[in-house]
């Protein structure tokens, strides 16, 4: 049961709205996640455009982000019959739809990095 008291959202442990939350964690996944995301929200790109972007992230890591993305139908992954091949990665509609969900992690995180300092 999800309960709306004072502006805020209280969530009862036992209710099965907590399964829906644990659903859509795992079906995004870890840590590198959501700046995968965040980078295809504007145009598709390729995987070395994407490790450019997410400095941090190993080669191993944005594989595997990847393909949990792309099995859970967050982005999907285009051959394009070049030679030699291209692979571009692109939100689906349901990866576009996180949209929302990112931009409020973001305000979050800018709220809170501002009050730690």
């Amino acid at each position: 049961m999800v309960l709306k008291e004072k502006s805020t959202w209280v969530i009862q442990e036992n209710d099965c709205e907590v399964c829906s939350i644990e659903k859509a964690l795992d079906a995004v996944g870890g840590k590198w996640s959501f700046l995968v995301i965040r980078e295809l929200f504007h145009e598709a790109k390729r995987y070395g455009e994407l490790k450019r972007s997410i400095q941090r992230i190993s080669p191993k890591s944005l594989a595997a982000t990847l393909r949990h993305l792309e099995d859970n139908g967050i982005i999907q992954r285009t051959v394009h019959p070049t030679t030699p091949p291209m692979v571009e990665y692109a939100l689906t509609e349901k990866g576009n739809e996180l949209r929302p969900a990112i931009y409020a992690m973001k305000a979050w995180g800018q709220h809170w990095e501002s009050k730690s300092n």
